[in-house]
């Protein structure tokens, strides 16, 4: 990464929450110089998960901060950030590639079933617009897959199931999980995310681009993996599905991200949940 990243100033929305409060603190400890503000009303954040963060902080909803009178919502930074062509960063979904059978492409249509999908869609689509109507502007969106790691706990039922089946297997109770544990999802560590998140900060040009593991990995392994890690022996507790609308199947092509960005997971599913579990339970 070159040394002028650390002059930049960078604002983190949402940098109380999960993936935002391991980015900020990654982003403290790798630009040391940096100026960091957190942007935050800790609606779904956490303040403890911003524990040894140095930065300023701005404790108010996003959508009505008067900031400059300009910054206000997602088309608000991007007006904030037009007139000196400020590189923007911001977080996209797998979610707005609906349900698939095989791993999803940037180019893939959008197929969102879910509202918050839907707004997912729009902001890549203004953000599209934004770039080809700037090309001397990098405007970079970042399509996460299902990510799990240390931080999340505050989120409650969004937490994610390696978070929710290691609670119940602690608590000494079988692991439900959708029959017959046969979905996959690419399980993403939050440690990659951050890694692909500063990488952006690179990229030579526009786009929106997957981060996830690039592994679909069953429903079924990620209980052989926790048990492995917990030391336990459960057999899963199969129950219906109740979503009309499901992803059964999430996995990221990772090629342009890789291309584009360098980006490279360091965290399979073992390596992650073994990481993810040391920190949640002996750290």
């Amino acid at each position: 990464m070159p040394s002028t990243a650390s002059r930049f100033n960078f604002i983190v929305t949402g940098g109380a929450g999960f993936i935002g409060s391991n980015l900020t603190l990654a982003l403290q400890g790798r630009f040391s110089d940096a100026r960091i503000t957190v942007i935050d009303d800790f609606r779904s954040g956490n303040f403890k998960n911003l524990t040894g963060y140095r930065g300023d902080l701005i404790a108010q909803n996003l959508a009505t901060l008067d900031w400059r009178k300009q910054l206000e919502s997602f088309r608000r930074i991007l007006n904030f950030a037009r007139t000196t062509k400020t590189r923007i960063v911001f977080a996209s979904s797998a979610a707005t590639y609906g349900p698939a059978t095989e791993a999803s492409v940037e180019s893939n249509g959008a197929a969102p079933a879910n509202v918050y999908a839907f707004s997912k869609v729009i902001m890549d689509n203004i953000a599209t617009r934004a770039a080809a109507e700037s090309p001397d502007w990098i405007i970079v969106g970042l399509r996460y897959f299902n990510v799990y790691g240390p931080r999340e706990a505050h989120k409650g039922v969004p937490a994610s199931m390696v978070y929710h089946l290691s609670r119940q297997m602690k608590a000494r109770q079988r692991p439900r999980i959708f029959k017959h544990g046969e979905q996959k999802r690419d399980f993403v560590y939050v440690k990659d995310i951050v890694e692909g998140s500063i990488r952006a900060l690179d990229a030579q040009g526009s786009g929106i681009y997957n981060l996830g593991s690039g592994q679909a990995r069953s429903f079924n392994e990620l209980v052989d993996v926790l048990n492995k890690c917990l030391g336990t022996n459960f057999q899963p507790d199969y129950i219906d599905n109740p979503h009309a609308h499901y992803q059964n199947f999430t996995q990221a092509d990772l090629t342009n991200a890789r291309s584009a960005l360098g980006y490279e997971p360091r965290f399979p599913l073992e390596e992650g949940v073994r990481d993810y579990m040391q920190w949640l339970y002996t750290g």
